[in-house]
């Protein structure tokens, strides 16, 4: 495909993600759908979707539209790309500009466009993150890194990094967690390189590490991850501590990758269903990563901030409340209740744990961390409570 044939794709994709449908989904039916596109194509053409989702304000203000096509527009213009070598190019690439578009206005900017979040998100957006509001949202438009966790149960992080190496894969040691990686060069080959075979890292963002990091000092002998998902928390806690490590989720269908995770990984994991929690319990330590926006991150998942509503929000408090009650039981006495989500609105974090803690006294509060999303680490809360007689 040319180059212009590329960003035309793109327009095709962002129409049906403007219009609700969600982009990884619709790039994978594209991608069925056009099985000339090669793999060169179809990074390109996934990078353009994602580049305008990260700032689809800013960029159809740029456009002088809020179409997919005006989106493009803003993009090369934003990015200094001549118009006229994709618009009008030939080579199955975009139409050529109409009149009204060579002359396009810039549309009006805000401060929710310049921030490029929903016009009703901005308020909380500022509420939660205060003087650092507008940098952290402007932040959010450009690409995550891809990070890595070494299993330190299968080496060092320096032969993660030569085994990375002999594959192709350039990466470098970060510095706020001693387990962590980023890779710098050919992040595509990670999924095939030896040092994911063997299970000397797994992918997992530096945020996840520092927060896991946090919570070795009060794992105890047993540990439960209560909404573990995939298990990569679990897996990381399972590798730096000698606890026993359980994991458990609502739907036990997203679990079903653990297992072979953890053998590759070197560690144990069990899986317990709703009916084994109280048999297993008390535990030490039961880990709540609760279900939530994921607005810490949205450079890596963009269309999920212009799909969100108040609803949703206020449907998320609610389950992230039900959660830490549910899980409430499990906790041994003396032991600790973690909550944590991977948002950084106020509304998810410090609102849900004042209120469950104003309706326990049995509950303290330990330490809280907060990560604002930086260059080296998507955002992230965890609170620590600890459970006391009342």
């Amino acid at each position: 495909m040319t180059p212009a044939a590329r960003f035309a794709a793109a327009i095709e994709v962002l129409d049906d993600v403007f219009a609700g449908a969600p982009a990884e989904r619709t790039l994978t039916t594209w991608a069925r759908k056009n099985r000339f596109a090669g793999s060169k194509d179809r990074a390109a053409i996934r990078n353009h979707v994602y580049d305008v989702l990260r700032a689809r304000r800013s960029l159809c203000a740029a456009g002088g539209d809020t179409t997919a096509r005006a989106a493009i527009l803003g993009l090369l213009r934003r990015d200094g790309i001549p118009v006229d070598t994709v618009f009008g190019a030939g080579g199955y690439g975009p139409a050529a500009l109409s009149l009204d578009e060579v002359g396009s206005a810039t549309l009006p900017h805000s401060d929710a466009v310049s921030a490029d979040l929903p016009d009703w998100l901005w308020p909380l957006w500022q509420e939660s993150l205060g003087q650092a509001a507008m940098a952290t949202a402007q932040l959010m438009r450009h690409r995550a890194s891809v990070y890595l966790r070494v299993n330190l149960s299968r080496g060092t992080r320096d032969e993660a990094v030569a085994a990375l190496a002999r594959d192709g894969i350039v990466s470098k040691p970060v510095d706020q967690v001693n387990t962590a990686i980023e890779v710098i060069e050919n992040e595509r080959k990670v999924a095939g390189s030896s040092a994911y075979a063997s299970g000397l890292v797994e992918v997992q963002d530096t945020a996840s590490q520092i927060a896991m990091a946090q919570l070795r000092s009060v794992a105890g002998r047993r540990v439960l991850d209560y909404c573990a998902g995939g298990g990569g928390k679990a897996l990381a806690l399972a590798d730096q501590t000698d606890a026993t490590v359980y994991a458990h989720d609502i739907d036990q269908a997203r679990m079903a990758d653990i297992g072979p995770r953890a053998q590759r990984a070197g560690v144990q994991i069990t899986t317990l269903g709703p009916s084994d929690l109280m048999r297993h319990a008390p535990y030490d330590l039961v880990l709540c990563d609760a279900p939530c926006s994921g607005s810490g991150t949205w450079r890596r998942t963009p269309d999920a901030k212009w799909r969100l509503t108040p609803h949703d929000l206020d449907r998320f408090s609610v389950m992230q409340a039900e959660v830490l009650e549910n899980a409430k039981p499990l906790v041994a006495q003396g032991g600790t209740l973690a909550y944590a989500t991977c948002s950084v609105l106020n509304s998810e974090n410090d609102a849900v744990v004042d209120a469950f803690l104003a309706k326990h006294g049995d509950f303290q509060r330990q330490e809280t961390l907060k990560l604002v999303p930086r260059a080296e680490h998507d955002g992230f809360f965890l609170t620590t409570l600890l459970k006391i007689q009342p």
